[in-house]
């Protein structure tokens, strides 16, 4: 097969027009920039298809890959159709490839374990069960001829068809195998020869010294033709090999595939001590961190200081539709990861970043704060675990900007933010707001929900967050940390991790786990959903729910669904049951089996955090860390960004470096661990129960 395909190059000329060709003898994907060029057999590159895997995204309908020598090639057709057709004969190759990659290889282990004579022995038995398939194929002919039903008789015809396909596997199989034998013990110089069973309508291999025909074949030097089968099994006249096959019978491949220096797909490097990526005008390149780099880099940030960076958190994140056109999204990363691989330190080109910290995005669990802090006002402890759950719910869809999958930057140890959020139709009590200077952030009054995240670890890259609001009694104290690993054709997130909910007015604690997330289609347009199972418990009151976020199944079906069922101590049945879609509408069904809204993301508001002006805040908070990576993003100088997040990726190894030559650990700025869970060092909880201690001290002085 030979026609016209696209083929991604890299992230700087994306997808190239050229001509492929498949030879099927010799297990070859070899393609040029012409078909032209393929008339003078100017070849540019050649992929290997024994043991190749074929993938495909149903998200789109012309892409596919070929992953074979540690090597992702991507390809694209230009329909559905067409793509279709390249696979089934790709499949066809690789399989016929592979069987026969297989059987050398058992070959090579049973001539170290055994000697010629038992091999000789199994080809005896194979020739053995060839015969039993040819019998049971005559038979089940004859009983097709004596068939009255036209569509028993279609049906057998289709078994017997497929029966047929077996047979040619087999005799093929057993050619090969013979092959295999004489290449690697070869009788003085010459092949010796091997007759298939009598009667077997197979191919017999006679005295041949290997030389090959003008056109590529090994001549079959006999064919028996004597069987009584009215479908007559077709006698081949030679089995067609590579055509500048040589005489040892070795196919002349490249011991591995390749692509011409112009179509290199992008390197790829951890983000170790030595090396980094960094996306010069969307080329990738490797930086080296010396003192001449370190200041130009310097020097490109600073003229990026007199840009209103407040101004650029308020923009809405803008829509890249599908980012084929800068490569698509981690293509150039494809070709070098592997199945499973974990991908906590791979760095990713700039232009996918999403322009905030990881940290910050952690505060859109509370983009409905007004719904968080009404927990408490519930005096059913029953009410007060659905409020719990309709705000987890509700949880997930502000941490979105985009439909386009896109990624936070992943927080520097040390990092902190901080924000707080006013929540309409909430007044303070007195006159006068009362600020809490000893709360998570100082300048926000009782009345306001506050949130403090900081990036605890390192290696495993753990964040962790608290948020409370004083007057309403009600905290949430959280550690995330991610796993990531690549699918083939996505990317899932494990969260590894724990929420815990305190309502200090009725002493309860409700802990909560969370799902995994997966980038898709990360070929063309990247989506995020959510799957896994996830609970939500509280041990004093015995409520608890079981909570499933659904994948989109791979035929049909529809996105971010969610199923939660809400139980009471020890009974079986759900007391409530919530279904629907977490970015979209939720609805729960009563027992006489009408519908109600339970939550619609879509209409409820999302109250925006207020974060400190960047002239005030302290030098490790997120938006000031981040500025000049923002800003350039914005700005969509991509050259910048990355030489400004180089400069804070080096200063943090550089950090790391030192603090082990010097035997000393990290000292985190505003969490502590306690039983593998990090707990933010002022909570309500502990300012309450201080504040308790020193007026219980107080009035045991005045007693």
């Amino acid at each position: 097969m030979e026609g016209p395909l696209s083929k991604w190059t890299n992230v700087m000329k994306g997808w190239q027009y050229r001509w492929f060709v498949l030879d099927d003898n010799a297990g070859l994907l070899s393609y040029y920039t012409s078909k032209e060029k393929m008339v003078r057999g100017a070849r540019r590159g050649c992929v290997r298809l024994k043991g190749a895997i074929i993938g495909i995204d149903d998200e789109d309908d012309s892409t596919f890959t070929i992953t074979v020598d540690d090597k992702t090639f991507h390809f694209q057709a230009r329909d559905t159709e067409e793509r279709d057709k390249w696979i089934h004969a790709l499949e066809d190759t690789i399989l016929r490839h592979t069987q026969s990659y297989s059987l050398q290889t058992k070959w090579n282990e049973v001539c170290i374990s055994s000697s010629l004579h038992d091999f000789d022995k199994k080809l005896t038995e194979a020739d053995a069960y060839l015969q039993m398939l040819i019998d049971q194929i005559t038979s089940l002919d004859i009983t097709i001829n004596n068939c009255t039903s036209d569509a028993d008789r279609c049906l057998l015809s289709s078994i017997r068809d497929n029966a047929n396909g077996v047979l040619e596997a087999v005799k093929h199989s057993i050619v090969l195998l013979q092959i295999a034998k004489n290449t690697t013990h070869p009788v003085n110089g010459v092949y010796t020869s091997y007759n298939l069973p009598k009667n077997s309508g197979a191919i017999t291999h006679s005295n041949t010294t290997g030389k090959i025909s003008g056109k590529g074949h090994i001549k079959a030097m006999e064919c028996n033709s004597n069987i009584n089968v009215d479908s007559a099994i077709e006698c081949r006249e030679d089995i067609n090999m590579e055509k500048d096959l040589p005489t040892n019978l070795n196919l002349i491949v490249p011991e591995t595939s390749y692509s011409s220096s112009d179509d290199d797909d992008d390197d790829f490097f951890d983000a170790n001590d030595d090396a980094v990526i960094s996306m010069q005008n969307t080329n990738v390149e490797t930086v080296n961190a010396d003192e001449s780099t370190v200041a130009r880099r310097h020097s490109s940030s600073q003229r990026l200081t007199t840009q209103d960076y407040d101004a650029l958190y308020e923009d809405e994140e803008e829509e890249l539709g599908s980012l084929e056109g800068q490569g698509s999204v981690i293509s150039h990363l494809l070709s070098q990861v592997k199945i499973g691989m974990d991908l906590t330190k791979v760095v990713l080109p700039t232009f996918i970043l999403e322009r905030r910290s990881l940290l910050e995005m952690y505060a859109d669990f509370f983009a409905h704060p007004d719904i968080f802090i009404s927990i408490p006002d519930f005096d059913n402890p029953k009410d007060r675990f659905v409020q719990v759950i309709r705000w987890y719910l509700s949880a997930f869809h502000a941490g979105r900007k985009s439909s386009v999958a896109k990624k936070p930057y992943n927080p520097i140890l040390g990092e902190t933010f901080r924000c707080f959020w006013h929540i309409p139709n909430v007044k303070e009590e007195d006159d006068t707001p009362k600020k809490v200077t000893d709360g998570p952030v100082p300048w926000a009054t009782r009345d306001h929900l506050t949130f403090i995240a900081e990036q605890v670890s390192h290696h495993p890259p753990i964040s962790a967050f608290y948020a409370e609001h004083v007057n309403k009694g009600i905290s949430c104290s959280a550690h995330i940390w991610t796993k990531s690993k690549f699918l083939g054709l996505s990317i899932g997130v494990q969260n590894i991790g724990e929420a815990i909910i305190n309502v200090l007015k009725h002493n309860e604690e409700y802990v909560l786990t969370f799902p995994s997330g997966f980038g898709r289609s990360i070929l063309g347009t990247p989506w995020i959903e959510l799957g896994g199972a996830v609970t939500v418990t509280c041990a004093k009151t015995k409520y608890y729910a079981n909570i499933e976020f659904i994948t989109r199944p791979i035929y049909g079906g529809k996105k971010h669904r969610i199923n939660a069922q809400l139980f009471y101590d020890e009974e079986k049945k759900p007391f409530l049951t919530v279904t629907g879609e977490w970015n979209g509408i939720m609805e729960t069904k009563g027992a006489n089996g009408e519908t109600e809204v339970f939550v619609d993301t879509r209409t409820i508001p999302i109250i925006k955090k207020r974060v400190k002006p960047l002239v005030e805040q302290e030098e490790y908070e997120s938006r000031k860390l981040w500025k000049d990576v923002t800003t350039a993003l914005r700005i969509r100088n991509v050259e910048a960004a990355t030489e400004a997040k180089y400069m804070l990726e080096q200063k943090q190894r550089q950090e790391a470096k030192q603090r082990l030559e010097d035997k000393t650990k990290w000292e985190t700025r505003a969490f502590h661990l306690n039983n593998e869970h990090w707990y933010y060092d002022k909570s309500l909880q502990v300012r309450l129960q201080d504040k308790e201690n020193i007026e219980q001290s107080g009035l045991d002085n005045s007693t």
